[in-house]
């Protein structure tokens, strides 16, 4: 699989860098200039970084070759965004803030370090967790982008307002609170993370993407009378919990899937295992309102499907993909 990092430099209105990757296979060069072609516009989760996508990514591009079917309309443009959160914008950086950064480097095709069109892409819209409720508020940010279809991963929608998630957004901040943020080395944390009940369900791609992207070296590395060489968290305990206590992000969320998905295919994805969001039957309930093409459980899964199964993700993402593209077709890996 091939891949480049895009950057957004900061300017006088923004500070932040914006960073994403595009990923491709060499066969997906042929359809790069079909209109009809899919570019995917995939979020991360809060706490992860945009290559924990990679594995099923892989497996999503390798089913699309032996499906000529789908890959003949798939470029399969799919680039990952993360804004590089510094002090004192992590404090009030939430799930809207998130689109809008995302916004921000769609709108900025020609000042990218690779430019990219992206009003001239047929655009489908995947994310997971919080990136779910970024990737869900993002079609309504103005100047619209033309989304021709999303797909949530167990989104951290709350149907039932803020006060039915109260106990697990405490449960999660105390988790970031608690977590273990130093390590003497990447091989240290990797064996640290390798023992740890967290983890266990990760695939080991992930779970060696997380200690390859999701650390860095620890900023005391740069004191230059007694430095301090180890690694610590890429995002900090303080930039995750902000997410976490994000006042508004899941109501805007739903408030823009109520308004998408009356005119947006919108798909979703959840872990049979329901051990983060207990709503999953309230989001799809419907009696609410809310149209959905698909709805699907993976067996084996809870919260941290991309994390845990990727390779069962990217059969559910192929037959999704395949129904969008031609929806008479029957794909399976």
């Amino acid at each position: 699989m091939l891949q480049r990092q895009i950057i957004l430099k900061p300017d006088a209105k923004y500070p932040l860098h914006i960073t994403a990757k595009q990923y491709w296979l060499p066969e997906f060069n042929a359809n790069w200039e079909d209109p009809d072609a899919l570019t995917l516009i995939v979020l991360h989760s809060t706490s992860f970084h945009k290559e924990t996508w990679e594995p099923a990514l892989e497996h999503l591009f390798s089913a699309i070759l032996k499906h000529p079917s789908s890959s003949s309309r798939l470029k399969v443009r799919s680039l990952n965004d993360a804004a590089l959160q510094q002090p004192p914008f992590y404090r009030n950086f939430g799930c809207e803030k998130y689109a809008e950064a995302v916004h921000r480097f769609m709108s900025s095709g020609s000042k990218l370090s690779t430019p990219v069109d992206f009003r001239s892409q047929k655009l489908l819209g995947l994310g997971h967790s919080l990136g779910g409720v970024a990737i869900s508020i993002l079609p309504t940010v103005e100047p619209l982008f033309e989304f021709s279809a999303i797909i949530l991963v167990e989104p951290m929608l709350s149907p039932g307002g803020p006060e039915t998630v109260q106990d697990l957004k405490l449960f999660l901040i105390k988790g970031a609170y608690e977590r273990r943020d130093v390590w003497p080395s990447r091989e240290h944390a990797s064996e640290y993370l390798h023992s740890r009940k967290r983890t266990e369900r990760w695939d080991p791609r992930v779970l060696g993407l997380y200690v390859k992207y999701g650390l860095r070296v620890h900023p005391a590395a740069q004191d230059e009378s007694a430095p301090y060489h180890g690694v610590t968290l890429a995002c900090s305990r303080n930039e995750e919990v902000t997410m976490y206590r994000d006042p508004t992000g899941s109501a805007k969320g739903l408030e823009a899937l109520n308004s998408i998905c009356t005119h947006i295919p919108v798909s979703v994805i959840f872990g049979d295992d329901s051990d983060y969001m207990p709503l999953q039957d309230a989001l799809i309930d419907q009696g609410s309102g809310r149209q959905f093409q698909d709805v699907t459980r993976i067996k084996g899964a809870g919260h941290l499907v991309p994390q845990q199964v990727p390779e069962k993700l990217s059969e559910v993402l192929l037959g999704m993909l395949c129904r969008h593209t031609n929806p008479t077709a029957v794909c399976k890996l």
